[in-house]
């Protein structure tokens, strides 16, 4: 009997279309892969399976050589070196299945998340918490404020700059910061606290505390005289005061400026006026 040499492998790339079409711009998956002349075409399935994911009985394979039409590849038993397979070629696999039965490998919605419980993450000696302890940063510094001082101390700016700018129920004023022609005016409404607003960076040992009254922010509410606010004077399911739909805001009073501020229109109207006499 004659001695018949093994066939070389050759050297293919392997692509999976991540849509139907199967363009070049579709292609979701290419890699380089090494194929045998002498596998059928359904053992060449097999092999595929476990780059693509796609099971051999829906895969439906083009295939593309250097310098000559696309061919679909039929035929279970087939040798796959019928297709005349050279350097440079390419294997294109698609998958017949109805989209809703392929597994969606993007979406990790369903995905069950592991969370690092705290006392674990506490504990770990090398982690950024442990490093801030080391080095007495942040909630570590013995130098830096309790969190209820901290608030103590919001809570006292908010008071000052109430009382220094003069917010009371009825005035008028502006958003601030404010330009023309972004600028939003309104009557105050509301000055007090917000329980239903979240406090912003509430340190990690009170979030799930009750906060007390006296520590929590003072909240400026206004009424717009145009709807470009967040609500109508109610937040959380708590009304605060009343008014049309998106004609709300809730502002720290650090970014509220009191003043003679018309409703928008008279002074436009007041504008033309002047330009007819």
């Amino acid at each position: 009997m004659a001695f018949q040499p093994t066939p070389a492998d050759i050297s293919v790339l392997v692509s999976a279309p991540a849509s139907g079409r199967g363009g070049e711009a579709d292609r979701g998956f290419v890699n380089e892969r090494r194929i045998t002349p002498t596998w059928t075409l359904f053992q060449l399935k097999g092999k595929l399976e476990t780059m693509t994911g796609v099971p051999p009985g829906t895969q439906r394979l083009r295939i593309k050589v250097p310098g000559r039409s696309d061919q679909w590849a039929e035929g279970d038993d087939r040798i796959i070196s019928e297709w005349g397979l050279v350097k440079g070629s390419e294997i294109e696999v698609h998958d017949t299945r109805p989209q809703a039965m392929r597994p969606n490998f993007s979406d990790l919605s369903s995905v069950d998340k592991y969370v690092l419980p705290t006392e674990t993450y506490e504990s770990l000696p090398n982690s950024v918490l442990a490093w801030k302890k080391n080095q007495k940063l942040g909630r570590f510094d013995p130098n830096t404020a309790s969190p209820e001082e901290t608030l103590r101390n919001q809570v006292e700016k908010d008071q000052t700059e109430v009382s220094d700018k003069g917010i009371t129920v009825d005035k008028r004023a502006i958003v601030l910061p404010s330009t023309p022609p972004h600028i939003r005016r309104g009557t105050i409404r509301f000055v007090g606290r917000v329980p239903t607003i979240p406090i912003s960076g509430l340190p990690r040992e009170m979030e799930h505390t009750e906060v007390p009254a006296e520590l929590r922010p003072i909240w400026v509410g206004i009424e717009l005289d145009e709807p470009t606010g967040k609500n109508d004077g109610s937040v959380g399911g708590q009304r605060y005061f009343d008014c049309s739909e998106k004609r709300g805001v809730f502002v720290k009073p650090e970014k509220v400026e009191v003043g003679d501020f018309p409703p928008l229109g008279l002074d436009d109207d007041l504008d033309e006026l002047m330009e007819e006499i």
